[in-house]
């Protein structure tokens, strides 16, 4: 299963990052699954051929929501396991999920991976060395605040910041499966993807670590760049051996 990103406001099953991905692990051998899970929203009047309706708002946990159905339906026809990714927004979705099912009592899954993702409700604390490398407009978009704000605009609530479903990074992680998390080097992003990979290995956790070299957020929705293969490679030569092993 395949989880896009975008913000959690943003994006669908068109996009890059969710359709070409999918095709490219589809070519691998793996049978794939996206989902269009329901983006966070105000609350707003919108116009329709009936006239005027109220649109209530979207936030967390419904996006959540969507990602652990569609597990639990994948999972009935899937007897040799799941392996559950996500990029940017939908890593944090994803990583959500994991502990929501984990609770729930459900099969756990066979694997997850990450790319680029926002895990912590707050971004941690950026680096020197990590806002030197920092390039394009997304030093200016993906700044602490701008973030924390997307974030808060997702949980709805600052309450809901600090639930571990919304936000896993600082909350008990002992319930993961097999991880690997591929990050871009310049990218605000990853002070948050470098500390979840370090409570992921403190809580025992099998994690596989990369960063790949002078690339920028959400690689994988730029296929003609070089980094998409290369984003690609590392997944696929990760999931292969998790999908022999459960076959």
């Amino acid at each position: 299963m395949w989880i896009h990103g975008g913000g959690f406001f943003k994006g669908g099953l068109d996009q890059p990052e969710s359709h070409d991905v999918a095709r490219a692990l589809a070519a691998a051998g793996f049978p794939v699954v996206t989902v269009a899970y329901r983006l966070a929203t105000v609350s707003r009047i919108r116009r329709s051929s009936r006239g005027f309706r109220w649109s209530p708002a979207v936030h967390y946990p419904v996006p959540v929501d969507d990602v652990v159905a569609v597990v639990r339906e994948v999972q009935r026809g899937a007897p040799n396991g799941v392996i559950l990714g996500g990029a940017s927004a939908g890593a944090c979705l994803s990583a959500g999920a994991v502990l929501r099912l984990a609770d729930d009592g459900a099969d756990g899954l066979a694997g997850v991976f990450f790319a680029y993702g926002l895990f912590h409700a707050a971004l941690p604390k950026r680096s020197v060395q990590l806002r030197g490398r920092l390039r394009g407009p997304r030093r200016f978009v993906h700044t602490p605040t701008l973030l924390n704000l997307t974030n808060l605009h997702y949980a709805g609530t600052r309450t809901a910041l600090s639930e571990a479903y919304a936000f896993p990074g600082a909350h008990p992680l002992q319930d993961f499966p097999p991880t690997l998390m591929v990050d871009a080097d310049r990218d605000s992003m990853r002070a948050s993807g470098d500390q979840f990979a370090q409570e992921l290995s403190a809580a025992g956790i099998a994690v596989d670590y990369h960063v790949l070299p002078g690339t920028s957020h959400a690689f994988l929705n730029r296929p003609q760049e070089p980094s998409f293969a290369a984003g690609l490679r590392l997944i696929i030569e990760w999931a292969r051996p998790i999908g022999t092993r459960q076959a």
